[in-house]
């Protein structure tokens, strides 16, 4: 009779080797046949290193850059992917990075860029978004595919068609001035653009899309934030798969507790402008991106039906995406605009002989 011992050690070690074979295979036979392969194809990039590819590199490249008070108006882009400017240089126009294990095939040539993007022949699948992102827009209109995604994109169409655009300019203009009375107190005094155009596009945001003031969701957008600050942080930082559900980081435990409270913040949402439906202090749960939300999660027809987790994940992601994008672009036309003067005279002198000295309205007078 063979020894029960010896039997259980057999197994032990096999079953140690077999996930230690799968293991190398995964991050080093894997990693190498395809750099060799892509090689052969005139794809060349940086070498791939054991377990973290090229993320110290990219790391130390970023960190480096800017650790040190740099010329930013014309030299932008070494500054924000010095990685990427670098290796166009020494690669090519499309090159291999490596993302821990993970290959990325980096396109930079406008034609074949546009070849991905138009996507026809849906050869170009979404890639998976990691956990700390999954965490920010949860499955919304970014990342989500397929049918869910033409579902939650009729939603988004139909909010922002031409007419609910047109309705939503006395608020904008609302918002606009009130930040203009603002910014007339601080003549002859520097004004941080970026932040209070993070305020204004908060406040038109709120208004337009949830009717809510930006008093009533700047927490909101605060818990945002915070979670893409730690998006940001740990971009680069390879982590072993698995070992998240064993071994929390303190940006992990941080994290879960702002999804936690986000969450909650858009409940307490859903149950005001539900009361005020139920009372009839509004039509239906409201015409806004946010009523017609509402709406579908109370569709008695599945097709059009969506989760409550559908909806706070188009939410964050419609925060998220409409803050950042529009603040970011209104602060570089800024500054762009204050930089060449001339084209400045052109943008007001093309103002004034349209509206002349009134705000615009509704009707695009």
């Amino acid at each position: 009779m063979a020894n029960p011992i010896f039997y259980f050690s057999s197994c032990l070690f096999l079953s140690i080797v077999i996930i230690l074979v799968k293991f190398f295979h995964k991050v080093w036979w894997t990693p190498i046949r395809i750099q060799s392969s892509m090689k052969s194809q005139g794809i060349k990039g940086p070498s791939y290193r054991f377990l973290h590819g090229n993320t110290k590199e990219i790391i130390n490249m970023i960190s480096k850059i800017r650790s040190s008070p740099k010329e930013v108006l014309h030299h932008t882009f070494p500054i924000i992917q010095p990685h990427i400017y670098s290796w166009i240089k020494l690669y090519g126009m499309n090159f291999l990075q490596w993302y821990g294990p993970q290959p990325q095939l980096i396109i930079t040539e406008p034609e074949l860029i546009k070849e991905i993007l138009n996507n026809k022949d849906r050869a170009y699948p979404k890639a998976k978004a990691p956990n700390y992102v999954k965490q920010l827009l949860g499955d919304g209109l970014v990342t989500s595919e397929g049918e869910k995604w033409l579902k939650m994109r009729k939603l988004a169409n139909h909010a922002f068609h031409g007419g609910s655009l047109k309705n939503m300019i006395p608020a904008m203009i609302a918002s606009s001035e009130i930040i203009l009375q603002r910014w007339r107190h601080y003549e002859s005094k520097e004004i941080d653009v970026f932040r209070e155009f993070k305020v204004l596009t908060s406040e038109i945001i709120s208004r337009t899309a949830f009717g809510s003031s930006y008093l009533e969701g700047q927490h909101i957008f605060d818990m945002l934030t915070r979670m893409a600050h730690i998006i940001s942080g740990n971009n680069y930082r390879i982590r072993i798969p698995g070992i998240g559900k064993f071994f929390k980081t303190s940006d992990d435990i941080e994290s879960e507790n702002l999804e936690a409270t986000i969450r909650s913040s858009f409940m307490n949402m859903m149950k005001k402008r539900e009361q005020e439906a139920m009372l009839g202090n509004i039509d239906g749960y409201g015409h806004d991106f946010f009523g017609l939300l509402l709406e579908a999660y109370h569709d008695s027809d599945k097709t059009k039906k969506i989760s409550v987790d559908d909806l706070i994940d188009e939410c964050k992601t419609f925060y998220v995406g409409g803050q950042e994008t529009t603040s970011s672009l209104l602060t570089w036309s800024v500054l762009l605009l204050a930089i060449h003067t001339d084209w400045q005279d052109k943008a007001r002198n093309e103002v004034l002989e349209l509206f002349g000295q009134q705000n615009p309205d509704e009707y695009g007078n």
